[in-house]
């Protein structure tokens, strides 16, 4: 099956856009996964601040270093590092420096 390309204009309330290339739909995992996808965001842009209501989100970093405020704590993350968002907290994350930020990112229902 050949991923989904989705473009996403001030993704979660962010800067600028994020690219989605969805590897699997909730349509394919409907009991356990919501979402799939390799994330990209450049430079000047970012994913907003938002909260995890009824599921948990994992992202594992593939390129870039990004600025990530994981439920208030800021801290950096570089390639090779995974973060992981539980039920009921909140998470944003932006590109730091010039180059783009691609991800892995996960999200399964409680």
């Amino acid at each position: 099956m050949n991923p989904v390309i989705e473009v996403i204009p001030h993704c979660e309330g962010g800067d600028g856009q994020a690219t989605f290339r969805h590897l699997k739909g909730a349509c394919e995992m409907p009991d356990s996964c919501k979402l799939y996808a390799e994330i990209t965001v450049y430079p000047g842009s970012s994913i907003g601040w938002h909260e995890h209501h009824g599921d948990s989100e994992i992202y594992y970093v593939l390129s870039g270093t990004a600025e990530y405020n994981d439920n208030g704590r800021m801290r950096r993350v570089y390639p090779g590092e995974m973060t992981f968002t539980t039920d009921g907290m909140g998470h944003e994350i932006k590109p730091y420096g010039k180059e783009p930020l691609v991800f892995m990112a996960l999200i399964i229902r409680s």
